[in-house]
């Protein structure tokens, strides 16, 4: 298999890893339900933070984290939610690509789910009024009573 090497090679990582996201039983309503995610708007903004992360190219201007507060501020994101989303990244990373850059996205991929769960500890969310320290398990979509 390949490594990353493009900017291609980055939004077909991106773009892989939110269909199964969208799809997953777990976390993917926090997306589709929640956030109400444009893909194709998002992607090229995604792509860019992946394509200065592993390529270096600088392409990327913002700040990843503030979406997440607000995500937080809503449904209380918890250290299973980023579990979860580390799960589906890595494996879409490992059956996309294989060598250095692939394994820097790993990495890197780890510290960010860490870095935004402990920041997001000293942040208020839904959750915390109901079941402190808890997670709240719901159903969503077409199918939910």
């Amino acid at each position: 298999m390949p490594d990353i090497e493009t900017r291609d090679d980055c939004e077909r990582l991106v773009r892989e890893f939110y269909a199964r996201a969208f799809q997953d039983e777990i976390i993917g309503w926090l997306f589709t339900d929640v956030a109400k995610l444009d893909l194709e708007a998002h992607v090229p903004q995604i792509t860019s933070f992946w394509e200065t992360v592993l390529l270096n190219t600088g392409t990327y201007r913002g700040s990843p984290f503030p979406p997440h507060a607000d995500l937080h501020a809503k449904v209380g994101l918890r250290e299973g939610h980023f579990g979860r989303w580390l799960a589906l990244w890595m494996g879409t990373v490992d059956d996309l690509f294989e060598g250095e850059r692939a394994e820097q996205a790993k990495a890197h991929a780890l510290r960010v789910a860490q870095a935004f769960y402990r920041r997001l500890q000293s942040f208020p969310s839904p959750a915390d009024e109901h079941q402190p320290g808890g997670l709240t398990v719901t159903q969503h979509g077409p199918d939910a009573a």
